[in-house]
């Protein structure tokens, strides 16, 4: 059986010097992945870029996927502030708006830095830290389990928890297909269109009648 790559870093830079070193290399690693592709993205090519060793790149990291890792890592931490910041105060709005809001919010989140975007999540292999990548994490997942709960004498669905499931899957599918793979295609008023269009989709499974 093959191990599977080390997606830890060796170590946590804690001076300034050395998280300036590591960001080069994180900074570098993204660089390569948009322009070059995940299987370009050597350890030599990443140092290189860098504008570090290689065996400095090895102080901090065990291997590329470790880096990679990284790059997803803050990647995730800008696509939930992007999803916190635009769903603020939903709790308080009725269902067809906070619906719409969060279909609205997950395309705005998928389209951060939508090159990296596409290629963490078509190119890179899905192991150790990199196994489970999603725009809805556990926090938004709990986060739409909540508002359904405190607008339940809005719905007609019962399980909750399978609501949630069924709704926060079809809004990741139809956002990340969307932005990934036809965004191009689709002019503007297309892409609010698909958003209003979702919206309804998810109200009309939701909504009592």
């Amino acid at each position: 059986m093959a191990r599977k790559p080390l997606t830890e870093p060796r170590k946590t830079a804690s001076q300034e010097r050395s998280r300036a070193t590591v960001d080069a290399l994180i900074d570098a690693t993204a660089r390569i992945l948009v322009k070059e592709g995940f299987d370009k993205a050597s350890t030599n090519r990443i140092a290189e870029v860098a504008g570090v060793s290689v065996g400095s790149l090895y102080q901090y990291f065990p291997g590329k996927e470790a880096l990679v890792a990284a790059v997803v890592e803050r990647h995730q931490q800008e696509i939930m502030q992007t999803f916190r910041e635009g769903v603020a105060g939903i709790l308080a709005q009725p269902l067809e708006k906070a619906i719409r809001q969060i279909v609205a919010v997950a395309v705005k989140a998928h389209r951060v830095d939508p090159k990296l975007h596409h290629v963490v999540a078509e190119q890179i292999p899905r192991v150790g830290k990199l196994e489970k990548l999603a725009t809805f994490n556990g926090e938004n997942y709990t986060l739409f389990r909540t508002y359904l709960e405190s607008h339940r004498h809005e719905l007609r669905v019962d399980d909750l928890e399978l609501a949630t499931f069924v709704c926060v899957t079809s809004i990741e599918a139809l956002t990340h297909n969307a932005v990934l793979h036809y965004s191009k295609a689709f002019p503007d008023e297309t892409m609010e269109a698909l958003v209003d269009e979702s919206a309804r989709l998810v109200t009309g499974y939701l909504k009592a009648s």
